[in-house]
């Protein structure tokens, strides 16, 4: 069994921001795979199937980013998924609107869904398809990752999804290193 989680926050107030990428990923995946997220648990919205040739349980959590791990952490422990079959899907202020790169391991960059999940499984050991969502030129970086992608991102923002679901069927069929030389640093909106 496989854990992929997209990142996000819960509620009307948050649909279509740059920080629910990781919730829009997780659902275009869900689609593409026929798994429907009807089911609650976990502190979150889930869904099984069989994606990519694989087990899966898609989660979105419904506990707010900043405590993303115990939604996370209560489905890692349920269902009996060792972090390196979790993946994480989040927005990244790093990468410019549209990139893609997929990370094994590491620290959270700042990322308070990524601090949270560390936290609660008390390691960095699980896979990241990271999304670039572009940083602000200037004003406050919160204000700017909950606000809604501008209407030329808008244009592009379904093939940003697809490809970012793709990345996520690759890992999960592949594996994260054909994945990486495959994604990372492509353009997903083309």
């Amino acid at each position: 069994m496989k854990l992929v989680a997209g990142l996000g926050n819960p509620g009307a107030k948050y649909e279509g921001t740059r920080h629910n990428i990781g919730f829009m990923v997780v659902r275009c995946l869900a689609e593409r795979c026929g798994v429907s997220l009807k089911k609650n648990g976990y502190q979150g919205v889930y869904g099984v199937g069989r994606c990519a040739g694989q087990e899966v349980s898609l989660l979105l959590p419904q506990t707010y980013m900043n405590l993303s791990g115990a939604s996370v952490g209560s489905a890692c422990k349920s269902l009996g998924v060792a972090p390196g079959d979790l993946i994480v899907v989040h927005d990244d202020i790093d990468l410019p609107f549209g990139a893609l790169k997929i990370r094994c391991g590491g620290g959270h960059g700042g990322h308070n869904g990524i601090r949270s999940i560390r936290e609660v499984l008390g390691t960095g050991d699980f896979v990241r398809i990271k999304v670039g969502v572009g940083r602000p030129g200037g004003g406050d970086i919160a204000d700017y990752v909950l606000s809604a992608f501008s209407g030329a991102e808008r244009k592009v923002l379904d093939n940003v999804l697809v490809n970012a679901a793709m990345a996520v069927e690759a890992v999960l069929e592949k594996g994260v290193t054909w994945a990486m030389n495959e994604f990372n640093n492509r353009d997903a909106t083309i």
